[in-house]
């Protein structure tokens, strides 16, 4: 019997699955991932990454669309060159803008291009609201018309980079001691992290500190993230909640005399099925007082009456059910033109909720109709951890941090700088 209970509240692997389902297409399932654009411009690969941006831009702009881009862009350049245009920060904040122009220019009316640069709400999947969010829209803003002033280029990212040091060590701080976790602010840390990572690395470009001080932040940063993903799993497996949806228990079912037949499920009982010119037997049965009305037979007094209390449909085959309220008693009406005189009785929470409910943490939340053994909740949730986690890709949040020495060197020597390309013209425009 002990064995039988375990298994009893073991949940099947298609039961952990359908929830999990339930929770992604409800776009529930949290995200703490880095964002593509930083892991792409933020690594060796950085300089083709924006050549191939560049190019993708220019083609899906007509030869018009393109003079204005490059009129916009040079304008915030300064210029149709840029010094390390092609590497670390620079190269991201290069990309924030190409964006930005683009969309001004594909969005732009007769009235003419605008000359404000617009920010975005969000940046790399976190808001720009947020204190994290702000440095780094700030800073990457700058980028573009300063890359090319050496001593300014150094003055500003030194002070930005304090800025995100200290903005990162109080979020550190309040998701570890001052029970601040959530996804979003595992997000925002891991994301400044990667952006201050390579502030520094400029910064050793720039010859501004030595290599050891980008080493030893790197090394930080890796272990400051193994203690993060410790508490966010511990957060999750405090937060998430399961409950299934309610198991509807079959009805009695009786005739007239008493006798007892067999039983149907309520969930596949359809409408009601009514008739102008001849009332079934209608039972109304007490949920409270089952003993002393339990074949006791109603029926309305007229057939206005009975049209109230039912709605037509369905087959001449089939029940229909339908719930009304007398007083403070509820009362079940039943109607079969094959069966006249049975009587179903059930009580009234099986017409309450019939949805379960799945909490992964405040304000992600989602109702599903997943029916399973109540003592399968907690098995669940903690299987719905594991899934949590694992969607993650938290490998690659990982390897960020984990440079080996040569791919360290590889960036370090980095100095590729970016020019811009005169707009394609077309046989019809030459």
């Amino acid at each position: 019997m002990i064995l039988m209970g375990r298994s009893l509240c073991l949940p099947s692997p298609a039961t952990v699955q359908e929830l999990f389902s339930v929770a992604r297409d409800a776009s529930i399932i949290p995200d703490i991932s880095l964002d593509p654009v930083l892991t792409t411009f933020l690594s060796p690969d950085s300089s083709a990454a924006l050549r191939h941006q560049y190019a993708f831009l220019q083609r899906s702009m007509s030869t018009e669309q393109q003079t204005a881009f490059s009129l916009s862009l040079s304008g915030e350049l300064g210029g149709s060159r840029v010094t390390c245009g092609g590497v670390g920060v620079v190269a991201l904040a290069l990309s924030v803008l190409f964006d930005q122009i683009y969309q001004q220019v594909r969005g732009s009316t007769e009235g003419g291009l605008s000359t404000q640069r617009s920010k975005a709400k969000t940046i790399f999947g976190i808001s720009s609201s947020s204190r994290i969010g702000w440095i780094i829209q700030n800073y990457l803003h700058l980028l573009p018309s300063i890359a090319n002033n050496h001593e300014k280029m150094a003055e500003t990212t030194e002070l930005y980079d304090n800025f995100l040091k200290l903005e990162l060590l109080d979020h550190f701080e309040r998701m570890t001691t001052k029970k601040r976790m959530s996804s979003v602010s595992m997000q925002q840390w891991l994301t400044g992290a990667a952006v201050h990572l390579h502030m520094r690395i400029h910064q050793v470009r720039l010859h501004s500190v030595p290599l050891g001080s980008a080493e030893s932040l790197r090394l930080s940063y890796k272990s400051g993230l193994g203690r993060l993903v410790q508490d966010y799993t511990t957060y999750l497996r405090r937060n998430i909640q399961e409950t299934g949806a309610p198991r509807l228990r079959k009805p009695k079912t009786r005739n007239v005399s008493g006798r007892r037949q067999t039983t149907a499920n309520i969930s596949s009982i359809p409408d009601m099925i009514c008739s102008n010119d001849h009332l079934f037997n209608v039972s109304l049965v007490n949920p409270s007082n089952l003993s002393n009305r339990f074949n006791e037979t109603t029926t309305p007094k007229s057939t206005a009456g009975m049209s109230r209390i039912c709605k037509t449909g369905g087959s001449n085959e089939t029940f229909g059910h339908k719930v009304t309220e007398v007083g403070d008693e509820t009362s079940v009406g039943l109607i079969s033109r094959k069966t006249p005189n049975v009587s179903t009785e059930y009580s009234r929470d099986e017409e309450g909720g019939t949805l379960g409910l799945l909490v992964i943490e405040p304000s992600r939340n989602v109702s599903h109709n997943v029916r399973h053994h109540p003592c399968q909740s907690p098995a669940i949730q903690q299987a719905l951890v594991s899934r949590i986690i694992n969607a993650q890709d938290l490998d690659r949040n990982r390897n960020f941090f984990l440079y080996p020495e040569k791919v360290i060197h590889i960036l370090l020597k980095q100095r590729d700088d970016f020019e811009m390309k005169a707009p394609n013209r077309t046989k019809h425009d030459a």
